[in-house]
């Protein structure tokens, strides 16, 4: 029986989509780059991610800027995806790193995507919290997402035969969401005796992108997750925090450049307990699960075909929000001097200092990013925010692709956003601060805008 040429090309097209790792050996080669460079830093700098500053001594591992840089040779088409070993940054600093690197390399600035790790062991880059930006430290953050960058697009044109596998797996034993409802109907900070339920999911999703030489050697890998980066091997030290220790401790055993995407994870953190450990051996513990997760993950990854690479970024308006600083103080005073035992005096202190910093900022428009990257049927959504579990969950379940990755701290920084029913709860998430200023429905937007980004894409 004869079959013509357009319909023998439709039941291929079909055949690959039901089976995509049968379609890779067929399809049009990467070009692949990766680097990582060091950022350096020194005892006296003040360490971002607490209630007030505070200092380290000594480092776990090393705080980084790993890049990224994938071509489709075809239409020479290159977005760079980047992780900083930070807690997070804004985006004056980020826009000029990529404005540099469309000069010096020509990925279009669009076509970058710049994500925190949130690790809370690093020099502090934003205000918040009683501290501020440290400018030495930031600038030279910004300096090194440039040289990183183009490290990497050099590298590329000497892995010019890669292809890409992909796998979504799991880790659900690490994390757990952190909103627990208590017995008062306040929303925990902490770990207390009479929580009664979490009042959102948890994203076990592992995905990873590993792309490899035609000897099946590692260029580079990509993997996400989503829970808080907060945990070390020693108490107070700088460090890149358990997902990062894992990601070093990979590429060192495979030589193949290791990025971590910091996923939704706003409303989510370690579990209380890991196996009965207490920290620091539980922090330990949870880089062992991830990097064993990462091994068994990249070796049951299979190839894709990437027929199409490409990228968006979007301008939103978000809104600080307005608020009744009497009903702020009660709230925070509340939860503080019946929770946080001695310290409670300086916390509320320090929450009081950001609302009167931010009161005549009230109803104020501000400009953000949001973003989405295509490789191949795989999307990696950027959002500028600490992004509450249930949000990135929205954005997957409603996007075209085959496999949606949620980036969160991208390419700006908004604070906590989370969802409607959250704002209404409340909690230290949810406190009026530099930490989180945002109002009411700003997750909402931020949600379809993303499934905007991800319908063109997947249109083109």
């Amino acid at each position: 029986m004869k079959i013509n040429r357009s319909l023998h090309f439709w039941m291929a097209w079909v055949a690959g989509v039901a089976a995509p790792g049968l379609a890779a050996a067929e399809a049009p080669k990467l070009a692949v780059g990766a680097a990582a460079v060091e950022l350096h830093s020194t005892d006296d700098l003040v360490i971002a991610g607490g209630i007030g500053p505070g200092k380290a001594t000594g480092q776990d591992g090393m705080l980084r800027v790993v890049a990224t840089v994938i071509r489709e040779p075809r239409r020479q088409t290159r977005v760079a995806i980047v992780a900083i070993d930070i807690l997070m940054i804004r985006r004056d600093y980020l826009d000029d790193a990529a404005k540099q690197i469309e000069q010096r390399t020509g990925i279009p600035f669009d076509h970058i995507l710049i994500n925190c790790t949130h690790t809370h062991h690093a020099p502090s880059t934003v205000k918040i919290h009683g501290y501020d930006v440290i400018p030495e430290f930031a600038a030279q953050v910004r300096d090194k997402v440039v040289e990183a960058v183009v490290a990497a697009d050099a590298r590329s044109a000497q892995n010019d035969d890669v292809t890409m596998a992909f796998k979504l797996g799991e880790e659900r034993t690490v994390g757990q969401n952190s909103r627990l409802e208590l017995s008062d109907g306040t929303i925990s900070w902490g770990t207390y005796e009479d929580e009664l339920r979490p009042t959102g999911p948890f994203d076990a999703d592992f995905p990873v992108l590993a792309f490899k030489r035609t000897d099946h050697s590692l260029v580079a890998v990509i993997f996400g997750h989503s829970t808080h980066s907060i945990g070390t091997r020693h108490r107070g030290r700088r460090s890149p925090s358990f997902y990062g220790l894992a990601a070093q401790a990979f590429e060192h055993e495979k030589k193949a450049v290791t990025t971590f995407l910091e996923g939704a994870s706003g409303s989510t953190h370690l579990r209380r307990s890991l196996d009965g450990l207490v920290f620091p051996q539980a922090w330990v513990e949870a880089e062992r699960r991830i990097l064993n997760a990462l091994r068994y993950t990249v070796d049951q990854a299979q190839p894709v075909a990437v027929n199409r690479i490409d990228s968006i970024k979007r301008e939103v308006t978000v809104r600080v929000r307005k608020f009744d600083e009497e009903k702020e103080e009660a709230a925070v005073a509340y939860y503080c001097r019946k929770r946080r035992g001695a310290s409670a005096d300086s916390v509320m202190a320090v929450f009081r200092q950001m609302r009167s910093e931010l009161a005549g900022h009230q109803g104020e428009e501000r400009k953000t990013w949001i973003s989405a990257t295509r490789i191949g049927d795989v999307a990696i959504v950027g959002v500028p925010a600490e992004f509450f579990t249930q949000l990135g969950l929205d954005i997957k379940r409603r996007s075209p692709f085959r496999h949606t990755v949620i980036a969160e701290l991208a390419n700006d920084y908004v604070g906590y956003v989370g969802n409607a029913e959250a704002y209404r709860l409340g909690g230290y998430q949810l406190w009026m601060g530099h930490h989180s200023w945002t109002e009411r429905g700003t997750g909402e937007h931020f949600v379809d805008t993303a499934v905007e980004l991800l319908h063109e894409l997947h249109a083109r």
